[in-house]
């Protein structure tokens, strides 16, 4: 298998568990004030989860979809996973992956010109 296919069977998954996390935050926080702080952190990661599975997309079709996707499903583990982790345990341990993982997917996006 070429390194397209296996990044767009990423982003199949990436985009399917960011559905599966979008109903599961809007079931799951539901009875929980609106100004919650670990509602907005689950909201942001699942906005840059989605975002950043349809990057994956276009990692798919770049030059280098193996070094793109890589950038890509790295920052999202690191910025999305630990925002997800922290929204759903109120654990801040690993809240300092998510800057790293933000400069990841920068990169990424980057790395789809090349």
């Amino acid at each position: 298998m070429n390194a397209a296919v296996a990044v767009r069977r990423l982003a199949a998954l990436s985009g399917a568990s960011a559905v599966v996390a979008g109903a599961y935050g809007a079931h799951g926080f539901k009875n929980t004030n609106p100004d919650d702080y670990q509602l907005m952190l689950f909201e942001t990661a699942n906005k840059y989860h989605f975002y950043h599975s349809l990057a994956l997309l276009g990692a798919a079709h770049s030059r280098k979809p193996a070094v793109a996707g890589t950038l890509l499903i790295a920052g999202m583990g690191m910025f999305c996973g630990s925002m997800y982790y922290q929204a759903l345990t109120r654990d801040p341990s690993l809240s300092k992956m998510a800057p790293v993982g933000g400069v990841a997917m920068i990169v990424g996006w980057l790395a789809i010109i090349l």
